[in-house]
């Protein structure tokens, strides 16, 4: 009876684990995704205990001592070793404090291109104790002299290719008293000194900690500018924690220390910078930095540098299936790539022609409280839902009315959760150990990324914006976005910002801003319609010429609809009408309003069928 009772429990623990792999066939997948959460969080509470605190800049300094003489940075014919990297920014934040007597909790804004000096500038600024504003060089004038003063930076560094933006708004940094520095060993423009000379003759020698002495994780560690929903740009607020968190994603990714990751993403954005540099940087790796990218030369940087890991963004893997096929396609030593917003036949497409390559998607917001990753690698997905998540930052989907663009509430005046399987929007509770550090001197806007009253009285979570859907195996995925916002480019676009530079236009009395989806396009496409003054005609040509100077690239409106009429765009109705104009799109067949499109370097031209169909074709590129 023993013998019996022995075999048969030797056989139920035999037959376990397979019962438990036929229950959950990711269960292996879901064991490492906790092991590797548990050990980072470990990690971060030791960094949060030391004194002084262990920042980022720390662990770089730690990995000079370990590996001195490893590369660091490979950007075009040049190479720093993470040794020289170290000397050249103790150069910096020398010549820094010295000549634009900079101090420990000081903000400088850095205006520069995706090129070694912006790293080594801000180590520089790091070892004084400073944060660093990180511009987007696509911007000029009233909105860089925005996002320039919302966080109150003494100091402005440029490189030395983006002076003519600096002299734009250089009268209105001199009315603030603000020091303007260009990485030139000479400048002869009044108000503009010259920095790299300074460096040159600075000592390379360390830097005394007691400089960032009281620097700690609530400390803010960077501003990074987002679009938002609506208005100019914002500057959210990451704190050193938050820099630890996105730059453990390269663990969860299965970045090893070996690696070589390829960095062409603009690093005035998380994903580049904080997922990007800073994983590297806690990896101890090297970066093979780029300006640009460039489909035609990517896959040749990946066998110049021997780049193992690689960053995207949607857009970027389309566009490399869509480059001429070639025998090399599989010609390199890629194994993971790490990012988001792929479509689910882009992923395929990709895997299919560029080999067995780990793609780790992921979510989340540079202003956002909580995020996802698909440790899985299940096409589509934007992440998995693991217990530890929601342990460590509750949140929930909740129902979204999205006429009113608002939540559904019950009679009690909560918020209700959705149900598996349906749409909802993505929430995240705000709390003492998980805190929204929102906007700077943006109280209006980081009020309203915050809901109150969810499930209980007094709450508070975040509100994401954007539309999610988790299924039965608990794999989330992307659905849309609400609000005044659309994405393209891989950037956010802000529809009022938009329609407000459309109205300084002569001819334009009323303008409504929206996105449309274009086939075979990630994201939608900058669209707008517009009311003319009475009596006036649509200029094709100040209309072209005031976007192009003061929208960059991927926020100037591609095709515009004139309107006899058009309802307030603070109107309710308006929501309806922006609803109704998206879904008609850009197709003349649809609609019978005079439509334009925006021919590259040429402007604003009637939109004819033929140029539709070529669009949707994929004959004109967009």
């Amino acid at each position: 009876m023993i013998e019996y009772i022995l075999y048969t429990a030797l056989a139920g623990l035999a037959i376990f684990p397979l019962w438990l792999y036929l229950k959950n066939p990711y269960i292996l997948k879901d064991l490492r995704y906790a092991i590797i959460a548990i050990k980072i969080g470990v990690q971060l509470s030791k960094f949060k205990s030391r004194k002084p605190y262990y920042s980022i800049l720390d662990c770089f300094l730690d990995q000079v001592a370990r590996q001195p003489h490893k590369k660091f940075l490979l950007f075009e014919d040049i190479s720093y070793t993470y040794s020289q990297a170290d000397k050249e920014s103790n150069r910096v934040a020398r010549a820094l404090s010295k000549h634009a007597g900079l101090k420990e909790s000081d903000t400088v804004s850095l205006l520069m291109g995706n090129e070694p000096q912006l790293v080594l500038v801000w180590l520089a600024l790091a070892k004084l104790g400073c944060t660093a504003s990180l511009l987007n060089y696509n911007i000029r004038s009233k909105s860089l002299l925005h996002c320039f003063s919302c966080c109150d930076a003494k100091v402005l560094v440029a490189g030395a290719d983006l002076r003519g933006a600096v002299e734009e708004v250089l009268p209105s940094l001199q009315q603030q008293g603000v020091r303007v520095f260009i990485l030139s060993e000479h400048c002869d423009v009044e108000g503009i000194e010259s920095l790299s000379d300074k460096i040159q003759q600075a000592s390379d020698e360390p830097l005394s900690p007691q400089l960032r002495a009281n620097v700690h994780f609530r400390s803010p560690a960077l501003y990074i500018y987002t679009s938002g929903t609506t208005g100019l740009p914002k500057a959210a607020l990451i704190s050193q924690e938050k820099l630890w968190m996105a730059a453990f994603l390269q663990s969860i990714a299965g970045v090893r220390p070996d690696d070589i990751i390829y960095i062409y993403l603009p690093l005035y954005h998380s994903a580049g910078f904080l997922m990007g540099l800073c994983g590297a940087i806690e990896k101890g790796i090297t970066v093979a930095l780029r300006r640009k990218f460039s489909a035609s030369q990517f896959w040749n940087d990946c066998r110049k540098y021997n780049v193992t890991v690689i960053q995207y963004i949607g857009e970027i893997m389309r566009y490399l299936c869509n480059t001429p096929k070639s025998d090399r396609d599989r010609d390199h030593n890629v194994r993971v790539a790490l990012g988001n917003g792929i479509r689910p036949d882009t992923w395929a497409d990709f895997l299919d022609r560029f080999g067995n390559i780990r793609i780790c998607e992921c979510y989340g917001a540079t202003e956002g409280v909580a995020g996802f990753v698909n440790y899985i690698g299940k096409i589509g997905a934007i992440g998995r839902e693991h217990f530890l998540n929601k342990i460590g930052t509750p949140y929930a989907l909740i129902r979204f009315d999205t006429e009113r663009e608002e939540p559904v509430r019950d009679s009690r005046g909560f918020c209700i959760e959705v149900p598996r399987g349906e749409t909802g929007l993505f929430v995240a509770k705000i709390g003492k150990s998980i805190p929204f550090s929102g906007y700077a001197k943006n109280k209006d806007q980081t009020e309203k990324k915050t809901l109150t009253g969810v499930f209980v009285k007094g709450d508070k979570y975040f509100n994401s914006g954007d539309l999610l859907r988790i299924d039965d195996e608990g794999f989330i995925f992307f659905q849309d976005r609400i609000g005044d916002t659309f994405r393209w480019k891989g950037e956010n676009v802000a529809t009022t910002e938009v329609a407000d530079h459309l109205l300084m236009v002569d001819c334009i009395e009323e303008a409504n801003v929206y996105g449309v989806k274009v086939p075979g396009n990630e994201g939608r496409i900058g669209m707008a319609a517009l009311k003319l003054k009475e009596n006036m005609d649509f200029d094709c040509k100040a209309t072209y010429q005031h976007v192009k100077n003061s929208l960059p690239s991927y926020a100037r409106p591609r095709f515009i609809r004139i309107q006899v009429r058009m309802f307030d765009r603070h109107d309710t109705a308006t929501k309806q009408m922006k609803t109704k104009l998206m879904e008609e799109g850009f197709n003349p067949a649809v609609i019978r309003d005079p439509l334009f499109y925006m021919e590259d370097n040429k402007g604003y031209v009637p939109m004819t069928q033929e140029m539709f169909n070529s669009i949707a074709e994929g004959g004109i590129r967009l």
